[in-house]
């Protein structure tokens, strides 16, 4: 009994990831930077885990799908690193 490539050992290139995702919510990576802005969630210092649990509960998305786009919105420079706090002085 063949269960499919999966099944077999073959992965998922980033781009079937990137399809996949467009065919299940019709939104590209651009849509999703927009919503993320939208919805306050692409903030300075926003972790994988936030982006990821944002995506699961909006979008119904998994956790490989979730890391996908993470990777884009980290790839386009669209998440920005966390403020350093001010050192305080002796």
């Amino acid at each position: 009994m063949d269960r499919g490539p999966r099944a077999r050992g073959a992965t998922m290139s980033f781009q079937a990831y990137l399809h996949n995702i467009k065919t299940k919510t019709g939104k590209t990576p651009e849509d999703f930077r927009q919503a993320a802005i939208a919805a306050e969630v692409l903030k300075p210092g926003v972790t994988a885990t936030e982006i990821v649990q944002w995506l699961a509960k909006d979008y119904d998305l998994g956790r490989g799908h979730a890391m996908c786009i993470f990777a884009v919105f980290k790839d386009n420079g669209w998440i920005e690193p966390k403020p350093k706090a001010p050192r305080q002085s002796k």
